[in-house]
């Protein structure tokens, strides 16, 4: 990965591990959802302490799984669903071990096409559609892995001069624009939602 400081939890030392390494990344993507991204992004940081000082993906994989989960949910728990994240953090590990030597780097940098990266993203633990194109956004935009096609393969997450979501996150002040962006998505979705019940309400 090349010498980018992201800063996308509000904490430098967490943030100074996302940008050194792609194990952290990954896992703070998983753990991405339902809780606010600051916490998500700081929780690898926080996973590491208690690890003893290493992110290590052979080492997580092969962990007792009910020792895992107590290390998650150990307060403050890594995650709202700590249970659930540990055992996605757990077959994350078990991939990146298994299909890319260990290294986690190796599910972007030996990607020969965008096609080929979000394809191997999507198929990791936590990685829906959306969220694997968000994360090719990312790469693409602020870690220069740009393999053939990758801003296609990021759809819109991919485009320059958005704010859309932590693919565009590279300060406060671009954090405030995507989460500004994305309360007026939700109000949007939450009206269109509404107005589509009004006609069956007015039936009833």
């Amino acid at each position: 990965m090349p010498a980018v400081t992201l800063r996308l939890s509000g904490d430098p030392d967490a943030d100074a591990l996302l940008s050194e390494d792609p194990l952290a990344l990954l896992i703070g993507m998983v753990l991405d959802q339902q809780i606010p991204l600051e916490k998500a992004f700081s929780s690898p940081r926080d996973l590491k302490d208690r690890l003893g000082g290493t992110l290590d993906a052979a080492a997580i994989a092969d962990m007792d799984p009910d020792a895992l989960t107590a290390v998650f949910c150990e307060r403050p728990a890594l995650h709202r669903f700590p249970a659930a994240n540990a055992k996605r953090v757990q077959e994350l590990c078990r991939i990146v071990a298994a299909d890319y030597g260990g290294d986690a780097a190796n599910v972007w940098a030996t990607a020969s096409s965008g096609d080929e990266l979000y394809a191997r993203i999507k198929a990791l633990p936590g990685f829906g559609e959306q969220k694997a194109r968000i994360f090719v956004g990312l790469l693409g935009k602020q870690l220069g892995v740009r393999p053939p096609g990758w801003q296609g393969a990021a759809g819109k997450f991919g485009q320059p001069g958005t704010y859309l979501s932590v693919a565009d996150i590279t300060s406060a002040e671009s954090l405030g624009r995507v989460r500004a962006y994305k309360q007026q998505t939700k109000a949007a979705a939450k009206a269109a939602a509404a107005g589509a019940s009004a006609p069956s309400a007015a039936r009833r």
